[in-house]
């Protein structure tokens, strides 16, 4: 909202605030980390054995066996040794969730996405009836009861149950404090201040989680020490101010001067009762001359524009299913799974730095195809080279470095996907539209972990799923019209009409500049602070 820019300039847009936000923020994003990648890490599988009478002189294995050493092949294996990986006990080695009942873990870090789901529904729809502060405590505070609870999950309906209520604050937990950061920034900074906070915080819980399990030694003490953090978030209460734009659509006005007053305390700014009183009557007017909206179904009602939600919709499965599988995707590469978490986690900060230097250079359409291009050429060569070579030092070496870069690659049309359908989807149905792409994103990663589970079929298997899904992702992609530096859809009949005349080739970065061309830019330039605000896609 214009009013809300305005009154937050004179009540400080980028002062100690601000700062102390973006610090909390960095502080969430650690801990969302941490708890997103907990599934992973409490599910690493160790070479494994059966244990079924083993002769005195036994030697482990290389290898992963479900059979008994030296018998029938079609004898039922009773027990199992492991050989843990810096003696870390994991949720499947303790339960044995391995060969016959590996299909357990599966499900339960699945039903972790079934929750995800109902949580950005349920909990996305609380936050537009409550307010912003509210839901992103208690969505931590729900978070840390599911991995907590999970400590106790040691059977298949209890441990199904506990992900399913973690995996509800997935994304809440994280996104609700976003949108809090971003509302009480400067326009101009936002993309730069919160890109850096995600790339360098959330690389960093990434890179750390594994450290922590092999400090911790277990998965119930490393559930316990990344779950109990989570009680700091409460405190922001007394810290973060309420969405001023939440208050205004609900018509608190006092709450919202309070809270502009609280702002311009902290900054150490004097601001005039008139300015509030002006701010009031200036929302108050705003509010009286609104239309109502369009209805999310109305994407589908002309051919162009359900074309392009249909392919946002998939573009969104896509990725949000490769990231979660990508990321996840760390055993079975012949090196320790710590070892290559940490190291796949490196590719999270490049990307949000490639993102904020080429994103507005060479446009979204060809940041979208270009990354999920890279990302399915790499992965699926990994799975190549997993099924074509022996193990061997080079071997590893190369499938390693082809995974982190497909990982980079995945990492940056993930980041970068959720701007591009924000311009796409017309500003009449924006927030519905993007909501509605984004669950859907999540509801498909549901499916990550069976892919992840056909390596037991066939080693290269989840390899060539994601890298063929990618490289569907990225030509998809071509067909979809370019929004840098054009003024973007307002209405449905914009949306219909928007990009009619571009082709799969036609790209930002190869159009020929004009002064006519430079003017525009300037003035979409305006309109991108606005019409990209981060708001928009919750």
């Amino acid at each position: 909202m214009l009013e809300v820019d305005k009154i937050l300039e004179k009540c400080g847009d980028c002062s100690r605030l601000q700062l102390l936000m973006l610090l909390l923020f960095c502080l969430v994003n650690v801990l969302s980390a941490l708890h997103y990648y907990s599934q992973t890490i409490i599910s690493f599988v160790p070479t494994y054995w059966c244990a079924d009478d083993l002769p005195a002189n036994f030697e482990s294995p290389h290898t992963s066996s479900c059979l008994p050493l030296g018998q029938n092949s079609s004898s039922t294996c009773h027990s199992y040794g492991y050989e843990l990986y810096l003696d870390y006990q994991s949720l499947t080695s303790e339960l044995d969730w391995i060969c016959g009942d590996a299909w357990k873990l599966t499900l339960g870090q699945s039903m972790f996405f079934v929750g995800s789901v109902v949580g950005s529904m349920v909990l996305g729809y609380l936050a537009d009836l409550v307010g912003r502060l509210p839901i992103l405590i208690v969505a931590n505070l729900i978070a840390m009861t599911g991995n907590l609870l999970t400590i106790w999950g040691t059977n298949l309906t209890l441990f199904c149950a506990f992900r399913l209520i973690s995996g509800i604050a997935t994304d809440s937990n994280f996104v609700m404090m976003y949108i809090l950061v971003m509302e009480y920034m400067r326009p101009s900074l936002r993309t730069l201040g919160l890109s850096i906070c995600i790339g360098f915080f959330y690389c960093l819980g990434s890179m750390a989680a594994p450290w922590i399990a092999v400090l911790m030694g277990s998965w119930r003490d490393f559930l316990l020490v990344t779950s109990l953090p989570l009680l700091v978030v409460p405190l922001f209460y007394f810290i973060v101010p309420e969405s001023i734009q939440w208050l205004i659509s609900k018509q608190k006005y006092d709450q919202a001067v309070v809270c502009l007053k609280r702002v311009a305390q902290i900054n150490g700014r004097r601001v005039e009762e008139s300015a509030y009183e002006e701010f009031v009557e200036e929302c108050k007017f705003s509010q009286q001359n609104q239309k109502a909206s369009p209805h999310l179904l109305h994407l589908f009602k002309t051919p162009r524009l359900r074309r392009n939600t249909f392919i946002l919709f998939f573009k969104s499965m896509v990725i949000t299913l490769c990231y979660d599988a990508v990321s996840r995707n760390v055993q079975g590469l012949g090196i320790s799974p710590f070892i290559m978490f940490s190291l796949s986690a490196t590719a999270i900060l490049p990307a949000c730095l490639l993102i904020i230097a080429l994103q507005d250079r060479i446009g979204r359409k060809a940041m979208a195809s270009a990354s999920l291009l890279l990302s399915g050429i790499f992965i699926s060569v990994t799975g190549g080279v997993l099924y074509a070579a022996s193990a061997s030092d080079r071997t590893t070496t190369l499938v390693v470095s082809l995974s982190v870069i497909g990982r980079f690659g995945v990492t940056v049309a993930y980041n970068s996907g959720a701007q591009y359908a924000t311009e796409l989807i017309p500003t009449c149905v924006r927030g519905q539209g993007v909501a509605a792409v984004h669950v859907a994103g999540y509801a498909f990663t549901f499916f990550s972990a069976f892919i992840l589970y056909t390596r037991s079929i066939f080693s290269p298997l989840p390899e060539i799923i994601l890298g063929l899904l990618s490289l569907l992702g990225a030509c998809l992609c071509l067909l979809l019209p370019e929004t840098l530096n054009r003024t973007l859809p307002t209405s449905l009949e914009d949306g219909e009409d928007f990009g009619k005349n571009d082709r799969w080739y036609t790209f930002s970065f190869l159009d020929k500049r004009s002064p006519s061309a430079t003017t525009l830019a300037t003035q979409s330039a305006k309109m991108h602070s606005q019409s990209t605000d981060s708001s928009v896609y919750f």
